[in-house]
């Protein structure tokens, strides 16, 4: 249940944070093979020169890291791809990919969707206030990534929904398509950055019904009582209910803003957006780092993801969980008192 957090499952998962990274992997997933963890920290050190795509990415973000884990299910059908520098330089770009029927669709977005970004904005990319053109092109890259998916006849009952996050110095461009999520924490409130797509969202029922569709109850709200989101890529034998086309927000950037969280929905299932911004918040600041020392290396972003993971575990998650963290701007030290660090 999402909401306030279950301090014994809490306290349980400070142990596990507490044993080597081995055994970590070991209480997340029963193949390490499926455990993907990835660590960046585009901000060099003193004195130290960082190499070029970091001195272009530096400007978009402080940091950024990922963790994606089996979770509690057999086979992982997450996947993650971050590519830093995109846009001449302007842009890093992040997308989560959560896999239904099988990964390969996942995969083959974590591979293709900001190479196809690139092709269709052909180095013209649209900049502040120029929404309209930001929708055009990320609609016509998840067309296209769709169209591909389809190709293959082993494929067309595998799906995957999308979310991916343009973080420029100015800019934070959402696409969503499906129950994937994204989350700005902003003078430390929550602001979300894209709607789930959930089949009981009345304006999502009323679109699936007016395709020739339905939306049955069963087990929870699935159109035609299979998917239980109501956009996806892929998914070709739900075509036209299931359809590819993304929400796309364009945010202007201020100086309060402090992180983004993009997510799959094994972690929102379980944690709130408040939550999750109040725990990355302590991560930033450097609380979790001096609590559990051993938790993960690598930059606080990437500590801040670790972390969520945990919690999501120790929440009850059933599902794989992906979470990235993208540092907008640097926290403190940590020393101040928590209440006003929270």
């Amino acid at each position: 249940m999402v909401g306030e957090i279950d301090t014994a499952a809490l306290c349980k998962t400070r142990k596990k944070l507490h044993s080597s990274f081995r055994r970590r992997t070991r209480i997340l997933g029963s193949d390490p093979k499926q455990i993907r963890t990835h660590n960046v920290d585009p901000v060099p050190g003193a004195g130290e020169k960082p190499p070029p795509e970091e001195r272009k990415s530096v400007r978009a973000c402080e940091s950024y890291g990922h963790v994606s884990v089996v979770g509690r299910r057999r086979e992982m059908e997450d996947a993650v791809a971050v590519a830093p520098a995109l846009a001449d330089g302007s842009y890093d770009f992040f997308g989560v990919y959560d896999g239904h029927g099988g990964a390969r669709v996942a995969d083959a977005c974590r591979e293709r969707m900001h190479l196809v970004l690139a092709d269709v904005a052909g180095g013209d990319w649209p900049g502040a206030g120029e929404e309209g053109r930001w929708r055009e092109v990320m609609g016509e890259v998840f067309r296209r990534v769709d169209a591909e998916a389809g190709k293959a006849e082993e494929d067309r009952t595998v799906g995957t929904t999308a979310v991916v996050a343009m973080v420029g110095p100015k800019l934070v461009v959402v696409a969503n398509c499906g129950d994937s999520r994204a989350v700005l924490c902003r003078g430390g409130l929550a602001v979300p950055l894209s709607q789930d797509h959930k089949p009981d969202r009345p304006d999502e029922m009323e679109r699936v019904e007016a395709a020739g569709g339905r939306v049955i109850n069963w087990g929870g709200y699935r159109v035609l009582g299979v998917l239980a989101t109501s956009r996806s890529i892929g998914d070709y034998y739900l075509k036209p209910y299931v359809i590819p086309e993304p929400e796309v927000t364009v945010t202007n950037r201020t100086e309060e803003d402090e992180f983004l969280i993009v997510a799959s929905d094994g972690l929102w299932d379980v944690i709130s957006n408040e939550i999750a911004c109040k725990i990355t918040r302590k991560c930033l600041s450097g609380q979790a780092s001096r609590i559990f020392r051993h938790v993960v290396g690598g930059s606080a972003a990437s500590k801040a993801a670790a972390f969520l993971v945990e919690l999501a575990i120790a929440q009850g998650s059933r599902d794989n969980i992906t979470v990235v963290v993208v540092e907008l701007k640097r926290f403190g030290d940590g020393s101040a008192p928590l209440s006003e660090q929270v």
